[in-house]
């Protein structure tokens, strides 16, 4: 008997050891997983993009050295998920007193078949919003009186609507959903102006630029609608990759080229008018025979500042891309499913771990990295003290607001920081989790929280 007992102690230890491998491996946004030392982007130099889990550290050549941020600016539009159609806000007048103005119920919350991703958008003295099942509301900014609703989802429909957004252009809100859908209604009434039905769900928010309204579906297919009559005038398709992380990513446009994210790692940069493609750039650390938690997505919107395209993917590159060619000017290892904020001198970017880098916009060099998460890593679940899982709060932004970093977790808080060193200096309650990052209109901060609440900050 003794024998046997320690025959299974030993057994048992072994697979315990294996599990917690597995698991680690099987876990959401790398959960569980020590980083590795990695290389630093020095001035001029491409980092290798073969090495796995590397981790930045501060460059020796920007120790101690300050960098340029622009004044905030008054934001009286943000017709667009990402603020604009280049989704390139740099600073914004929003929430000065980082109180909250008022909250509002706008419908369905986030559950197990559905979930809210749509960030708000505003304009002429409204915020449209949408909740998880593609109901759009339309809310007075300064009250948030409810001036209308309207829904795009089928009669009879019961979930299936994953996805979506909502972007406004020439009197019209354009809304994208999971339901097969692109639709346009009258900002002033609601009233519907034109539906056209697509072949699968779309996960991408809309983009409006010109006569046209660009988005790309969960076949990582871009299409561009005309924004009068809703008929499609061209698409282009990327290569079809499932695994992807659900959040709504849109392109962005700029002048006559379309960037467009795709799942499968890759910047499509193709021309507005004909849907040609010009150039497209991986960005991905890991091949397609690696494991499936390898996820490729850019689920964060591309950025298009100052000349250069800027994208991060979850497989681990942040780069920043030349808007006609496409050449890299350099890439480092961040692993991310938030837009980068390149916003004076620098590149802000959260990784998927909770980590806040700055970088160099010129040179990809680091400032410095600041982990959003420390004290806030917890253990939950397990059984009898065995299995516990690490569970890191996720993070959406950022939005540099009245001279404040500011973002939003899934604790359910808003988090304000330092933009020049990282420290948090104010917290705010909202009550839910909040995995849709903030938007600006007008002074105020939008904020858009799991149980289906729009918050407006001031």
């Amino acid at each position: 008997m003794n024998r046997f007992a320690r025959t299974l102690m030993v057994c048992g230890a072994a697979l315990t050891v294996t599990a917690c491998g597995t698991v680690s491996n099987l876990l959401p946004f790398s959960l569980g997983r020590s980083p590795d030392a990695g290389a630093v982007a020095s001035e001029g130099e491409r980092l290798s993009v073969l090495e796995f889990d590397q981790a930045l550290a501060p460059s020796p050549a920007l120790a101690g050295r300050d960098f340029f941020l622009p004044g905030p600016q008054a934001v009286v539009s943000w017709p667009a998920p990402g603020g604009n159609a280049e989704n390139a806000v740099e600073h914004a007048i929003a929430g000065a007193d980082f109180t909250i103005a008022w909250r509002r119920d706008i419908g369905a919350g986030s559950a197990r078949t559905r979930q809210i991703m749509a960030q708000p958008v505003a304009e002429n003295g409204r915020i449209f919003v949408m909740d998880g099942e593609a109901t759009v509301s339309a809310v007075d900014a300064q009250t948030g009186a409810v001036a209308w609703r309207a829904s795009v989802k089928p009669e009879g429909r019961e979930g299936g609507g994953f996805g979506g957004g909502v972007a406004l252009g020439g009197g019209k809100v354009f809304v994208s959903s999971g339901y097969r859908t692109m639709t346009a209604f009258d900002q002033a009434t609601g009233a519907m102006l034109w539906q056209t039905p697509v072949d699968v769900p779309i996960h991408g928010a809309p983009t409006v630029a010109g006569t046209k309204v660009y988005v790309v579906d969960i076949d990582n297919q871009i299409i561009a609608f005309d924004t009068q009559t809703g008929e499609i005038e061209w698409s282009y398709r990327g290569i079809v990759e499932p695994a992807r992380i659900m959040r709504a990513s849109s392109p962005a446009v700029t002048g006559e080229t379309v960037i467009a994210p795709m799942s499968s790692g890759e910047v499509f940069a193709l021309r507005a008018s004909t849907g040609q493609p010009v150039w497209q750039q991986e960005l991905s650390r890991s091949t397609r025979t690696s494991a499936l938690s390898d996820i490729r997505d850019i689920a964060g919107r591309p950025v298009v500042s100052r000349g250069f395209v800027y994208a991060v993917s979850h497989a681990g590159v942040l780069a920043s891309m030349d808007v006609r060619s496409g050449q890299p000017r350099w890439q480092v290892p961040v692993a991310s499913v938030n837009a980068p904020l390149p916003v004076g001198d620098v590149v802000y970017v959260v990784s998927k771990l909770g980590e806040l880098t700055v970088v160099n916009r010129e040179s990809g060099q680091v400032y410095w990295t600041r982990d959003l998460n420390e004290g806030r890593v917890r253990q939950e679940g397990g059984f009898f003290g065995f299995f516990d899982r690490t569970v890191r709060p996720t993070w959406s932004g950022p939005l540099l607001a009245s001279n404040r970093l500011v973002l939003t977790n899934s604790d359910g808080e808003l988090v304000a920081l330092n933009p020049k060193t990282g420290e948090v200096t104010a917290t705010l309650r909202l009550g839910a989790p909040a995995f849709v990052a903030p938007s600006a209109y007008n002074g105020a901060l939008l904020v858009v929280t799991d149980r289906g609440e729009l918050i407006s900050i001031r």
